[in-house]
């Protein structure tokens, strides 16, 4: 029996799936389908031109990540939020029917990126807080405060809508 050797590139639909949790991802940092779609595409180039092919999918959401953070600190967008805005509750969206996509994504994207992005990778891809942690590069006591605050500011503007 002869060793086959691994292939270069994963196949296509391996490779789709790949893609597309990786637009989810980026989704859920950037809130905005279009920069979402940048992102997956400059981290996808990055890796093929570097490693010939996209590893994995840690890869790909830990080069994704990198590319939103120089983002943020090229535009200057990172905002430090005081503690008040921290805990301010969220203004429930005004007009659209409870429970259905758009009132979840109007909800969603009241949250602070970070609050975001530790909601998509705990809830969405099923990891532990502690693999977000690792994932985010910050300690576990954050990533279960920044879920907690999410969810806080979640049932409040669900509350206050219904």
């Amino acid at each position: 029996m002869e060793n086959s050797p691994v292939p270069l590139f994963p196949p296509v639909d391996a490779e789709g799936e790949l893609l597309q949790s990786g637009y989810r991802y980026a989704l859920s940092l950037t809130h905005h389908g279009h920069d979402a779609e940048d992102l997956v595409q400059e981290a996808w180039l990055n890796l093929c031109r570097r490693y010939g092919a996209t590893i994995s999918r840690a890869a790909l959401f830990t080069a994704i990540r990198h590319l939103f953070i120089d983002r943020c600190r090229r535009n200057r967008v990172v905002a430090f939020d005081s503690i008040e805005d921290v805990n301010q509750p969220l203004a429930a969206p005004q007009g659209l029917q409870p429970g259905t996509a758009t009132d979840v994504e109007a909800l969603l994207g009241k949250l602070r990126p970070g609050e975001r992005e530790a909601v998509y990778l705990h809830y969405v891809v099923g990891h532990t807080a502690e693999e977000v942690g690792i994932l985010t590069n910050q300690p576990r006591g954050t990533v279960l405060s920044l879920l907690h605050r999410a969810l806080k500011k979640l049932q409040s503007a669900v509350s206050a809508s219904g």
